[in-house]
């Protein structure tokens, strides 16, 4: 039987990070570059305060009757084109990220339990940080495909590395 496994054993230890006072635009780069769903916001010592998501930046250039509580349920009527959504995106772009982050984010700790980090991101469809519980210090980040790496070099190992259930 192999080693219970944590967070911190799938995590990426040194994740693409932003800060309050970062652009959209950069945001929006960062997430692209790498095809994240989204990239945790920490302040000047690292102390995790939120995340931004590719569904915040989607919010931002969809129109407002469409992200309202009650808004439009389809926007089939509506005409677009890549220029309209990159003016909507345009005028954001320069918008502080801290203005837009989600503080509520879901996070766990360092020694969370693999299969319930796994289970939250199943259910939550989002990268989870990994937050020190005393300092609230970001340790790093857990995505899909630092758990699918893991997995694999487990297969290629032997399965040397099992997950306790």
């Amino acid at each position: 039987m192999g080693k219970n496994m944590f967070a911190r054993d799938v995590m990426d230890p040194a994740p693409v990070l932003l800060h309050p006072d970062d652009s959209i635009a950069d945001v929006a780069r960062k997430i692209l570059a790498r095809r994240y769903r989204s990239l945790a916001v920490v302040d000047e010592k690292n102390r995790f305060l939120g995340v931004v998501t590719v569904s915040i930046l989607l919010k931002l250039v969809l129109p407002k009757a469409a992200t309202m509580s009650q808004g439009l349920n389809h926007l089939t009527y509506v005409n677009v084109t890549l220029a309209d959504l990159w003016e909507r995106f345009a005028g954001v772009s320069d918008d502080r990220v801290g203005d837009h982050m989600q503080t509520n984010a879901i996070k766990v700790a360092p020694d969370t339990p693999l299969l319930e980090a796994l289970l939250l991101i199943y259910k939550e469809k989002t990268n989870l940080p990994v937050v020190n519980r005393e300092t609230g210090i970001l340790e790093g980040m857990i995505s899909y495909y630092d758990i699918g790496e893991h997995v694999l070099q487990a297969g290629y190992a032997g399965a040397e590395t099992e997950v306790e259930v």
